[in-house]
């Protein structure tokens, strides 16, 4: 009797073998890792707000709702992280160097798209509540933004749509802008006008690709 497609003992049948298991399998995984790498990835055209929702699913959705919650606007929330990390998810500062060639570790705890230090990344998970934020997410990260831009109205004063000033006390901390220790560094000044430049530049673009209404998760 001669064997049929499938049998144990024939040609290639729905029994395969341990070899041909493992090799599916490792491709399997390999889809996997590369998916989730893609996703790491940095938009690919960073100055334009309009490709980059276009590019990150649930982008724009996550800046909607940070909107939102805190009352900082779409275009500023993503200057501040287009001027941190190039929206880099793992993001760090600079190395320290001894003697000018020994790798002594990044020069502070900052990371992810914001570049929230440790100290204040665990004040945001506490106060707004999300106790399982992480600084390397998009959606946690830009939320942060937006919670940093209110804490930062309600201490220090600065009104939630003056860019340039919001953006020297993200980088200072409110005390620091109190004491207005941005006086001291005019290299921060430059930077904060080129944050101000590029919301004014994302809000021109938003205002001309915005959906007519954006579905956004309920406030907590």
């Amino acid at each position: 009797m001669s064997e049929g497609p499938g049998s144990v003992s024939g040609g290639p049948g729905r029994f395969a073998s341990p070899a041909g298991w493992l090799a599916s399998g490792l491709v399997a995984v390999g889809v996997v890792f590369l998916g989730l790498a893609c996703a790491q990835l940095p938009p690919r055209q960073i100055d334009d707000v309009c490709a980059i929702f276009a590019e990150k699913a649930g982008w724009e959705v996550a800046a909607f709702s940070a909107e939102r919650r805190w009352g900082v606007a779409v275009p500023v929330l993503m200057a501040v992280l287009h001027q941190e990390s190039r929206f880099r998810s793992r993001a760090r500062p600079d190395w320290r160097l001894g003697l000018g060639v020994i790798p002594l570790g990044p020069a502070s705890s900052a990371y992810g798209y914001g570049q929230a230090k440790v100290g204040t990344w665990d004040d945001y998970q506490r106060m707004a509540k999300r106790p399982d934020a992480r600084r390397d997410r998009f959606a946690d990260a830009i939320d942060f933004v937006g919670w940093y831009g209110d804490v930062i109205e309600r201490v220090a004063g600065v009104p939630k749509d003056d860019t340039f000033n919001l953006y020297l006390a993200y980088h200072e901390g409110p005390g620091g802008f109190q004491r207005r220790s941005f006086e001291r560094k005019p290299w921060l000044l430059g930077v904060a006008r080129k944050v101000k430049e590029r919301a004014d530049s994302y809000r021109l673009q938003h205002q001309a690709c915005r959906p007519p209404a954006v579905a956004v998760a309920p406030a907590p």
